[in-house]
């Protein structure tokens, strides 16, 4: 038995193959856009780290010179 399938067959075919198309499209561009932000939020963060780390630091660093350079001063204003 021949099966034949008439134009309308092939437009519907057509018509249902285009929307699963258009959906499976815009489901990847948004798990694109949801990667992309969650990367941009990652690297923010990381940022944010270090930016952190280098404050503490530097606060640490300062109260070193001067305890050092109140001390020399000290001694040589008492020495």
């Amino acid at each position: 038995m021949k099966m034949r399938q008439s134009p309308t067959d092939w437009e519907q075919a057509f018509v249902n193959e285009s929307s699963l198309d258009r959906r499976r499209r815009a489901s990847l561009r948004r798990t694109a856009q949801q990667r992309m932000l969650r990367r941009e939020a990652d690297r923010r963060q990381r940022r944010g780290s270090v930016r952190f780390v280098l404050l503490v630091l530097t606060l640490i660093m300062t109260a070193v010179i001067v305890t050092v350079v109140m001390f020399r001063t000290l001694y040589l204003l008492l020495g």
